[in-house]
């Protein structure tokens, strides 16, 4: 049975958590102390539940919390070797803990264990952080909060600053918290109830004084106008994927876009290139932005090319302006440099991109600076914007710490920081396709004409789906276009999406030839064509797989339009892997056999059409196909999308212009 202190934790901290002005995605952390019996003795014990190393508040569970003894972690202050060594307290926590648990001590653990009181929030409101970058913070702090509020000077989080807020507090009863300088704040009260009263209080207070007080144009006046929406979404779906292959330097990433309001006024502002270079302060959000952005400073209406041309040069100035941080403050027991791009963009008139390695890690370094913004508009408002100095992010960023928090995470998938688009994914070999690249670890494009089935393929794998039919290239053109801006590009094609009609030479008509055609062999060369820009744009290689067929060298009966249209499409895997391989694009093809089962083509009257012409009842036609083969195995959905990932997983580096026969053995269909 859950202890009541443990459910009014998670009560409290999902709410604060679920409202982005009190803290950041994964920022912050709560906790509780009260007394539960030991396991062994069955005597009361008193405890901390904090939450604990990594974890949002807005969804934390009690397997999210650490749980320590009090004893034991107050203990510690008797054997802290001091702010120099203070880093071996971490380890020393798991001596502390309490029964079988579910997460690890976070760094800020002290903070929580070592104040007297029996609720504490940590928070990292930007309206707080806003008074904590200030130049002249501490006499905010009065000024707004008098001796409610304390103000506790930046120091690294650790054990010493859990010691330094404990004396704060208990030299000051009547203060219900503190302002953290450069970071953020924490909040005490003696219930559950109070505590989280008293955070949002010093939250609320901050804010309204900003809002009070705050001069009207903090960033400046405005230098730059933004493009139209439609003209500002075409130029940033055209500079994503140069971006991300600038950014991709050292590790490939994902891309996250955004054109809101507090994004474009920061951008467009004349201060931008000063305050952007101060970089951001809170640990939390330059562990996930980079001490600072790359800015662009090119008119957002500036000729394509010059904007490409500028874009590489900075990035360059950015790299090598990195690599001199490292070495300003590297010492011989830093971790190597980690990489040198930028993880954010800010490009005046058009927006901000934003990267990681994934899409959540991408949209959440964007919503971080996001937050970084609002605080140095707060800090500027009222005072200056002052963040902590170079040398504290460097100690951060390369702390021993992070980098251990790093090494801890899984080994990614091995599609993971990839993008595909799949044509036709909305049932059949496509959805099979989009699953298991999605399970690989892929951002996958779910695009089909049928926009309720693309979009319940999405919804299964959590990709995005967009409607598009092949045989339009406007249609085709707005589908990439929507990728690029969701993810940042395109990695890996699958042109999937076809249909079929069986009859005899005599019975084709124009209209049959016509359609086959359009949708398959046109289509392919539509989306390749169209996909290919973006490829040759990000520089990074890529993968472009056709879903042939048998029938593109078997010469089946009654079957002209169709075997003609994927001779088509096979021979298009030859031209383009021959044009596209200086560019490091592989183009491969695989060749199925009749699928039948879960398959859109059959389920729609072609499966009635080749039963008729097989003499057989349609609904054995997979068993007939089956018999055929050498094998005596019917083909699957599954196995079609087994061999897209064979080409794409990693292990067939070297391999292009290749068709994939998949078809349990066809020997009429071997290819010579």
């Amino acid at each position: 049975m859950t202890n009541q202190a443990v459910r009014d934790l998670l009560e409290r901290s999902n709410r604060l958590g679920a409202d982005p002005r009190n803290t950041n995605y994964a920022g912050g952390n709560t906790s509780a102390k009260g007394t539960a019996a030991d396991p062994v003795t069955g005597e009361p014990v008193d405890l901390l539940w904090v939450k604990g190393s990594g974890g949002d508040l807005g969804t934390l569970t009690e397997n999210g919390l650490a749980v320590l003894r009090l004893d034991r972690l107050r203990a510690l202050t008797r054997t802290y070797p001091g702010v120099e060594r203070e880093d071996q307290m971490v380890a020393a926590f798991d001596y502390c803990l309490h029964g079988k648990n579910a997460a690890a001590p976070s760094i800020d653990t002290a903070m929580h264990g070592l104040v007297d009181v029996a609720h504490v929030d940590h928070l990292h409101p930007d309206s707080g952080i806003a008074i904590a970058t200030a130049a002249d913070g501490p006499a905010l702090t009065e000024e707004i909060f008098g001796d409610r509020v304390l103000w506790v000077p930046w120091r690294r989080p650790g054990f010493q600053l859990g010691l330094d807020i404990a004396a704060a507090q208990k030299a000051n009863p009547q203060a219900i918290g503190v302002i953290l300088g450069g970071h953020g704040i924490t909040a005490w009260g003696a219930t559950s109830e109070e505590c989280e009263r008293n955070s949002v209080e010093i939250i609320e207070r901050a804010a309204n004084y900003l809002s009070k007080n705050g001069k009207a144009q903090p960033f400046g006046a405005p230098r730059t106008a933004s493009l139209p929406e439609e003209a500002r979404k075409a130029r940033a779906a055209a500079l994503f994927p140069v971006l991300r292959g600038l950014v991709s330097t050292d590790r490939v990433h994902i891309g996250h876009y955004t054109d809101s309001d507090v994004v474009l006024d920061f951008v467009n502002s004349e201060r931008v290139h000063e305050l952007a270079g101060k970089g951001t302060s809170c640990p939390d959000h330059f562990l996930r932005t980079k001490v600072k952005p790359m800015v662009l400073d090119t008119a957002p209406d500036a000729p394509l090319d010059e904007v490409v041309a500028r874009a590489r040069e900075l990035h360059a100035a950015y790299r090598e302006d990195y690599r001199a941080y490292y070495d300003r403050h590297a010492t011989a027991a830093s971790p190597a440099i980690r990489g040198a791009d930028p993880a954010i963009v800010l490009a005046p008139g058009v927006g901000m991109f934003s990267f990681g390695a994934n899409k959540q890690t991408a949209r959440v370094a964007g919503e971080f600076y996001v937050n970084a913004i609002n605080v140095m508009r707060g800090a500027e408002s009222v005072s200056t914007y002052a963040p902590i100095d170079e040398a504290e992010k460097f100690r951060i960023e390369y702390w021993a710490l992070e980098e251990a928090k790093l090494q801890r995470l899984p080994e990614p998938k091995p599609l993971a920081t990839r993008i595909a688009y799949v044509t036709g994914g909305g049932s059949g070999i496509g959805r099979a396709i989009a699953l298991r690249l999605a399970a690989e670890g892929a951002c996958v494009v779910v695009a089909d004409r049928d926009a309720e089935a693309a979009q319940r393929t999405a919804d299964e794998i959590g990709g995005s789906a967009v409607t598009a039919d092949v045989t339009n290239a406007d249609a085709i053109r707005k589908s990439l276009r929507e990728a690029v801006l969701t993810y940042g590009g395109v990695d890996l094609v699958v042109n999937n999406a076809g249909l079929s009609i069986s009859k005899p030479l005599l019975e084709t008509t124009e209209q049959d030839w016509d359609l086959q055609h359009d949708v398959m062999a046109k289509g392919s060369f539509l989306v390749s064509r169209e996909a290919a820009r973006v490829l040759l744009a990000q520089g990074l290689g890529g993968d472009i797989v056709y879903i042939s067929s048998k029938n593109a060298v078997f010469a089946g009966p009654n079957n002209v339009a169709y075997g003609a249209a994927k001779a088509d499409q096979a021979h298009q895997v030859r031209l383009l892997a021959a044009e596209l391989g200086p560019h490091g694009v592989r183009v491969n093809g695989i060749n199925p056999d009749g699928v039948v089962r879960g398959s859109g083509i059959f389920a729609s009257g072609w499966g009635a059409q080749r039963a008729a012409v097989y003499g057989v009842p349609e609904e054995r036609l997979g068993e007939y196909y089956a018999q055929r083969t050498l094998l005596k195995r019917e083909v699957l959905p599954e196995h079609v999308a087994n061999a897209v990932f064979a080409l794409t997983g990693g292990d067939l580096t070297h391999t292009t212009g290749l068709h994939i026969p998949v078809d349990a053995g066809v020997a009429a269909a071997f290819l010579r």
